[in-house]
């Protein structure tokens, strides 16, 4: 199994983080989206190579993963023109055959992906059920439960399986010959190729698509999305509140991630805070956030705050959202 993840963008709807990092290295709970995405493939049954397009500050993508996760077998595709979902896995075609996965890392989903070793399909889209589908794209379901389109931002409220960017290829050059066609077709939308306009030539070449539906999604596109899928994963397995003992004169209100290299006094801590290594806490309120490591805070309120590395806030009562290495101080 292949395993294909296009990181490329530049995330500006989660600037002034971006600028320092790339979108898929940004924490929430206790590790970055990448982190988290990487801990679902893990689950495949096999992995022959994971390949990760990389662009704007992807080096900071190939240190993360060979410290982290060393024992992948990952391979680097520079990205240099951002032409788009499509472009992006037609550049990493080379050695590309045989069954993939691709994900995207604007969200977070949960599913069991054990039983792809026997999959039948020759497709598969993890899809979810949505309440309001205009601002999706979706997938069409026909006779025998085949996909017959994916449709972007449908008007019809009927259609409501929103395809959550993560898909199985039963044959990889099967696709990689569908980009070729779309490129060659010129089929984009504002300058970009996008994969469901490939999927779809592959349907109308009969291709055998099916759903799958997911057991959570979460977008991780914007800051408040980031607070919003912090929140959930500390309600859902993430929280280490058991560990608050050792954090004498602090009161820790659940759920919360706190990195054990973290020093805290005399502060409140929680709900749905995530507190990175090596930040220090002093004589502060702090709900709703996300601390990334090396943080400084101190005589100060925060609530639904997004901070970066390296930030020292001290100070007034605030909602913050704040890149890499930034001082707030507020008398």
């Amino acid at each position: 199994m292949k395993i294909v993840i296009p990181t490329a963008g530049y995330g500006k709807r989660l600037r002034p983080h971006t600028w320092s990092r790339p979108k898929p290295l940004l924490t929430v709970a206790d590790k970055p989206v990448l982190g988290h995405v990487l801990d679902l493939v893990s689950t495949l049954p096999s992995i022959d190579e994971v390949v990760f397009i990389i662009g704007h500050l992807g080096d900071q993508i190939e240190r993360y993963v060979a410290e982290r996760h060393p024992q992948l077998p990952a391979r680097f595709v520079e990205q240099t023109e951002l032409l788009g979902q499509s472009h992006a896995i037609w550049l990493a075609r080379q050695g590309l055959e045989g069954p993939m996965v691709m994900t995207f890392v604007d969200t977070l989903i949960e599913t069991d992906l054990t039983g792809l070793a026997d999959e039948q399909a020759e497709a598969v889209a993890w899809v979810r059920q949505v309440p309001d589908p205009r601002r999706f794209g979706v997938a069409r379901v026909g006779e025998g439960g085949w996909v017959t389109r994916l449709i972007e931002k449908p008007k019809d409220m009927h259609e409501n399986l929103a395809v959550v960017g993560f898909y199985y290829f039963q044959e990889s050059r099967d696709l990689i010959s569908a980009i070729d066609e779309q490129m060659k077709r010129s089929i984009q939308l504002k300058g970009e190729f996008f994969l469901a306009d490939a999927i779809n030539l592959m349907l109308d070449a009969s291709l055998k698509l099916r759903v799958q539906q997911v057991d959570s999604w979460h977008d991780c596109g914007t800051p408040e999305a980031l607070l919003e899928t912090n929140c959930y994963l500390l309600e859902n397995g993430r929280d280490n509140s058991d560990q608050a003992a050792q954090w004498e004169g602090v009161s820790i209100q659940p759920p919360v991630f706190i990195s054990p290299s973290a020093s805290l006094q005399r502060s409140v801590i929680g709900p749905h805070v995530s507190i990175g290594p090596n930040c220090v806490i002093d004589n502060a309120v702090i709900r709703n956030s996300i601390i990334e490591q090396g943080t400084r805070i101190q005589d100060c309120t925060l609530v639904d705050s997004l901070l970066g590395r390296d930030v020292h806030v001290s100070g007034g009562s605030h909602s913050l959202n704040v890149g890499d290495h930034s001082q707030i101080r507020s008398e």
